[in-house]
């Protein structure tokens, strides 16, 4: 199994199914644990849940602790609609890529196509540009700085919990295609 050529990686079988495939015990080879990734990440938070955790604690937090105000008078609403519209925008792009594509949006199952074009052109992540979108039109609608207090923390969580996970898996799965890819465009903008 360690012996496989990267063409296997294009087709997966049955047994590379994330039913089946599970990180390798310590001393496992590379070439066992690079079919393992290419199956699907090995992602470890679902992408909406530290923002969505920000916006619910920054909203409590500023209504029962602490008020850190973040307004923008008769302008709030219409910033938020901009910034919302904006999520929203990247989010159906994004799904219509993938959708025309014929792969997951799903983080915890594999890629079956690499997507380059519409949002992939400008961002390697372009729904959670979306989300980060969402995230400042919630607390510009909520009038509140603290759920953006909470951005380094969703930062880091994106980057080390699912992101370094998703680019392992697209590199094992996409080899050469995917390193030119990402040598090419940003993570985020």
């Amino acid at each position: 199994m360690a012996n496989r050529d990267a063409q296997s990686f294009s087709q997966p079988s049955p047994r590379s199914s994330p039913r089946f495939s599970r990180l390798p015990a310590p001393g496992v080879s590379a070439g066992v644990l690079a079919l393992s990734l290419a199956a699907r990440p090995r992602t470890l938070l679902l992408p909406p849940a530290p923002y969505a955790l920000a916006v619910v604690a920054g909203w409590w937090l500023d209504r029962k602790v602490l008020h850190v105000p973040l307004d923008l008078a008769g302008a709030a609403r219409p910033v938020a609609w901009s910034f919302f519209s904006a999520g929203m925008a990247l989010f159906f792009w994004t799904l219509w890529t993938f959708f025309r594509h014929r792969t997951t949006v799903n983080p915890y199952k594999g890629a079956s196509a690499l997507c380059t074009g519409g949002p992939f052109r400008f961002s390697r992540n372009p729904i959670y540009v979306g989300d980060w979108c969402f995230l400042i039109g919630a607390a510009v609608w909520l009038r509140t700085a603290w759920p953006l207090v909470f951005a380094p923390l969703i930062w880091a969580g994106l980057r080390y919990a699912v992101i370094r996970h998703e680019e392992a898996h697209l590199e094992a799965r996409f080899g050469e295609e995917y390193r030119r890819y990402k040598a090419r465009v940003r993570r985020w903008l």
